[in-house]
């Protein structure tokens, strides 16, 4: 399946894709998130799509997409995931995963636009494939980790360098600024991705390309991840695991390239779909 959230932003209604037409399913009841994934959602969704396909209503066009996922209890994101994108930064090849968090609160849809934060120089683009969680995952082994996850979901880890790199602490404040985190424009199932470490991805800014990768490059590969993240947090069904950037990043770029008002991202991976970003300035609202 294919999973959407549709309507205005905050009040969201939940939706699914069939044969490459949005459907409302907000007949079912509650919303994409940990409670769902916990009892057995996507079943009991799948079961109530096919007793009720007949009488479904399609979105209007022109809705508005939202993140394809409320809210997670978190955003683990994975660093320096690719040799080419850790050799264009400078950085070693990380013996281990690089792990970082990504606030929740940076979460919006795949064409809501980017919000250059207040003070920000250096706002920079990574297309990412994200992974989410379906069954709460502690310890497990890696021959096991894919039986932990519900679902895949293109993701745009925006960066502001500067915050990141240039201050004092943790990644963390360069990740996690409104806006950061543009999520979808569908979470699909497990079953509907051949080959989750073979996929491409790519990401252009006013239509000249800057990424262009492949999962199957990936230092770390997915089911590693997720087992090795779940040996130092509990990751809960509907968390999200970000498995990082290929080469072409805009600090990458001599001299470094970054975003600023008007610029347009796009952004898309097999089998997952493309979004779309205009960047505009913060406003003091």
């Amino acid at each position: 399946m294919k999973l959407i959230r549709w309507g205005a932003t905050d009040q969201e209604k939940i939706g699914v894709i069939i044969n490459d037409i949005s459907y409302d399913v907000s007949a079912f009841g509650g919303d994409y998130n940990e409670q769902f994934f916990n009892d057995n959602g996507l079943e009991r969704l799948e079961a109530f799509v096919k007793a009720n396909q007949e009488n479904l209503i399609e979105i209007p066009s022109g809705s508005r997409l939202g993140s394809p996922l409320a809210r997670p209890s978190k955003i683990v994101c994975i660093g320096l995931n690719y040799a080419d994108h850790a050799k264009e930064t400078n950085a070693p090849i990380p013996p281990e995963p690089v792990v970082f968090m990504k606030s929740t609160t940076a979460i919006t849809g795949p064409f809501d636009e980017i919000v250059v934060p207040k003070n920000s120089v250096k706002t920079d683009w990574e297309v990412e494939l994200a992974v989410v969680i379906g069954k709460r995952a502690s310890y497990i082994e890696e021959a096991d980790a894919l039986g932990h996850v519900a679902g895949y979901v293109l993701h745009n880890d925006v960066s502001e360098r500067e915050f990141q790199l240039e201050r004092n602490g943790t990644w963390d404040k360069g990740k996690g600024c409104d806006t950061f985190a543009p999520l979808g424009p569908f979470m699909a199932t497990q079953d509907e991705i051949e080959d989750v470490n073979n996929l491409r991805l790519w990401l252009t800014v006013n239509g000249q390309k800057m990424q262009d990768g492949n999962t199957s490059n990936f230092i770390f590969n997915v089911p590693f991840v997720i087992a090795y993240v779940s040996q130092f947090m509990t990751l809960l069904p509907g968390d999200i695991i970000s498995t990082g950037t290929p080469a072409g990043v805009g600090l990458g770029f001599k001299p470094p390239v970054y975003l600023k008002e008007g610029d347009v991202v796009e952004l898309g991976i097999d089998g997952l779909g493309t979004s779309k970003q205009l960047v505009k300035n913060y406003v003091k609202n």
